[in-house]
């Protein structure tokens, strides 16, 4: 299984779901291990330590210091990892709306954390990209 490629697909067909609950990203040092019982929704090694993306309360639970209190999006189509231009246009729509974003891209989906305040507006935002793209 590879995904879908076809940028006009992906976008029509990317049925966006809201997550419940608060995320936030935490950075651990490069020889530090991840607490015990802690489950990142992702790890990401980087030379000046390890990125983590918990949720608010296993961040604290953990004593972690964290940033950027977001809320998760998946988008539900299987988007290929070679797709072209489909994280580009979403992020350049969130960008119009003045809204950051920091997109995870997995095996089968795109995950999308943007601001815990703005996450109904960025469902809005998709849901018109998605719109806008039927064919």
């Amino acid at each position: 299984m590879t995904g879908e490629t076809d940028l006009r697909k992906l976008l029509a067909s990317m049925t966006p779901q809201l997550l419940p609950g608060s995320y936030v990203f935490a950075t651990l040092a490069p020889d530090m291990p991840i607490p015990a019982g802690l489950e990142p929704v992702m790890r990401f090694r980087e030379r000046e330590g390890t990125t983590l993306i918990v949720t608010e309360e296993a961040a604290r639970k953990a004593g972690l210091t964290a940033s950027f209190r977001c809320r998760m999006i998946t988008l539900n189509v299987h988007s290929s990892l070679e797709a072209v231009g489909f994280l580009a246009a979403i992020t350049a729509r969130l960008a119009a709306a003045g809204m950051g974003v920091n997109p995870v891209s997995g095996f089968y989906h795109d995950h999308l954390f943007v601001p815990a305040g703005r996450a109904k507006e960025a469902m809005e935002v998709f849901r018109e990209l998605s719109m806008d793209s039927a064919v």
